[in-house]
């Protein structure tokens, strides 16, 4: 193997890439021993000049160095086919029934940058790094080599990309693809817009929180917030619902749920509006002077998109979230079930519940804590990486 360029790290930099975490900061490095290209690989050291790993280097980025690996490799076919195996080996054990789920988590399968989705014959790639950019034709022979997909389709616009001096890019990469992507969650079918769709198509990190939630739904008026393609609905209507109303501010999600409600013999116990959820649950609690507001609902469920994209701006989404919960609790019934989830990374689960709980306190209700989520294991929390754990959420009955 050749020798590659070293980057030393100051003192006391060490501690976190022993521990596992990838991510080494520009103002770790001490200094390279020899010139690197962006993208290049090369090998960590500390300050002692003791080998620490090898990673992607780029000198745009915050990021200098995304570690690969604690031992010398080559990252080509051979490197990645390893890596996606045992991601995919991962998802084999933990959601043997799944035909649709996250392949690759970037960090939480020590592949930084690189995010590969699976849509039953589908694949969908995000490279949010310079170093798994470069290497996309790589990638994509490792996943035909595993999965012989019917196409691979790219979906680079995400904000970290600006931050590592890539554009955006989106389209098929590999074999056809046309219209939208059938496909199974749970047995329930829905149709992905791989394309054009949120993300890279779906919130593939909800799907057994779909399982869970609907265990709760027998017989009840649900109301699913922030809705989408209808993931929460659909499956408490399978389980029993009465009824399920569904709102979100995007018409052609909602309409895209509805097509999915009616592929699943389900529209007759469903509804949906397009509306800004916020405006819709301040109309619904809006009393005259006097009148007493009358709770319709036995389930409600809270599922919007992250409110906070950075630590300076929790705050205003602290409010944001204290805001839904309260209009959200007023409309619950006496032993009626509020879940509700928060997928921001800089709003931890004690603070997010502190919020919830404020909201109860606000609108004078009493709530039992009966269950906890965290995101699917299609989407794997590495400890040491904090990172990796973003998506948590509760359900709360409402005692009185």
């Amino acid at each position: 193997m050749q020798t590659l360029p070293t980057v030393l790290l100051r003192p006391g930099e060490a501690d976190r890439v022993l521990a596992g975490h990838p991510w080494i900061y520009h103002g770790s490095v001490l200094r390279l021993t020899q010139p690197a290209a962006d993208g290049e690989l090369v090998q960590v050291k500390d300050h002692r000049q003791r080998f620490l790993g090898t990673g992607f280097y780029n000198s745009k980025s915050k990021i200098n160095v995304r570690v690969l690996s604690p031992e010398r490799i080559e990252p080509n076919q051979a490197f990645f086919e390893e890596r996606i195996r045992a991601a995919l080996a991962v998802r084999q054990k933990h959601l043997p029934d799944a035909t649709s789920f996250r392949v690759v988590n970037a960090e939480s399968d020590f592949l930084s940058g690189l995010i590969v989705d699976k849509y039953e014959d589908v694949l969908v790639v995000q490279t949010s790094s310079l170093g798994m950019d470069q290497r996309k034709a790589v990638i994509l022979a490792a996943l035909q080599a595993i999965f012989a997909p019917r196409a691979i389709v790219e979906r680079n616009e995400a904000a970290s990309r600006k931050f590592e001096g890539l554009a955006d890019a989106n389209g098929v990469l590999a074999g056809t693809l046309e219209g939208l992507v059938p496909i199974k969650l749970n047995g329930l079918r829905f149709e992905v817009d791989v394309i054009g769709g949120h993300k890279t198509g779906l919130y593939l990190d909800q799907q057994v929180n779909y399982r869970r939630v609907a265990e709760m739904a027998k017989g009840a008026q649900v109301l699913d917030c922030f809705s989408f393609l209808g993931g929460f609905g659909l499956h408490a209507l399978r389980a029993g619902a009465a009824h399920a109303h569904l709102i979100d501010q995007s018409a052609d999600a909602v309409a895209a749920a509805g097509r999915n409600a009616a592929a699943n013999d389900l529209a007759d116990r469903c509804s949906a509006e397009a509306v800004n959820v916020f405006d819709w649950l301040k109309a619904q609690t809006a009393t005259q002077p006097h009148e007493k507001l009358l709770p319709r609902w036995d389930l409600i469920v809270l599922d919007p998109p992250s409110f906070t994209r950075n630590r300076a701006s929790v705050p205003d989404a602290l409010r944001g979230y204290k805001e839904i919960h309260l209009r959200a609790l007023k409309l619950l019934k006496n032993g009626g079930t509020l879940a509700t989830f928060c997928c921001s990374h800089h709003v931890d689960a004690g603070l997010f519940q502190d919020t919830v709980l404020s909201a109860a306190f606000d609108a004078r209700r009493i709530l039992r804590r009966v269950a906890t989520f965290s995101q699917g294991p299609d989407h794997p929390i590495i400890p040491m990486i904090p990172e990796t754990e973003y998506l948590k959420g509760f359900a709360f009955e409402v005692v009185r």
